[in-house]
């Protein structure tokens, strides 16, 4: 989670929060700062957990704010440590999936190989709408991602389509949108494909069109 309260390294900080039970919804503890080593004087928020069981690295992925070794704007990046007892390293930019412009959330297949991103798409060839969804594949965890590839009309519009949330299965694709149709400023909707396996072929979200979670098809 991120949070701006007091007591922090910068303006919005990550932090974790732990339970016993994962069947306890409220079992929650206090959050902790992970640090000022993988926070800054900047802002960081939007984190996506990826533990690469095989090698026993365990990833986090975030964006940050202006920060003076990014692209521009907001920029993914990405920090590791070797197990849940060990602190969080420094921060890396992807520069593979980031641009000069607003590049924020992140959602990342369980083995690692394929993860969707909430990117600007006024200045990527390809692009849509104001904010689209894209994504980006490697072949191993050791690889570096691929340039993003928009997911396409089907999913995307000309309004502001980010947020994703991927399932488990990797078959159902939970996002937010302005476009017309919802109920609000901005919709939570949800578009499916097959279910797939473990291959890192990019499989675009076009099984279903988009649909509201309480308005039905659209």
């Amino acid at each position: 989670m991120n949070s701006t309260r007091p007591g922090g390294c910068g303006g919005s900080d990550l932090y974790v929060a732990r339970r016993r039970d994962k069947r306890d919804d409220f079992g929650w503890s206090r959050p902790e700062n992970l640090g000022c080593t993988i926070n800054t004087i900047y802002d960081e928020s939007g984190p996506t957990f990826f533990d690469d069981e095989a090698t026993g690295t365990q990833f986090l992925y975030f964006t940050s704010f202006n920060r003076p070794d990014g692209l521009g704007d907001f920029d993914i990046y990405v920090s590791t440590r070797r197990g849940d007892e060990d602190a969080w390293g420094p921060g890396v930019d992807v520069v593979e999936v980031n641009g000069p412009f607003r590049d924020t959330r992140t959602a990342i297949r369980r083995d690692g190989l394929e993860m969707f991103l909430s990117l600007d798409a006024t200045g990527r060839p390809g692009g849509i709408g104001g904010q689209d969804l894209w994504v980006s594949t490697r072949a191993t965890t050791a690889d570096p991602w691929s340039t993003p590839v928009n997911l396409g009309p089907t999913v995307n519009t000309t309004a502001f389509d980010g947020a994703p949330a991927l399932s488990f299965d990797g078959a159902t694709l939970y996002f937010f949108s302005t476009r017309p149709g919802g109920f609000g400023g901005n919709d939570l909707y949800v578009t499916t494909r097959q279910r797939i396996n473990s291959a890192p072929a990019i499989r675009s979200m076009r099984e279903s069109t988009p649909h509201t979670l309480s308005g039905g098809a659209r």
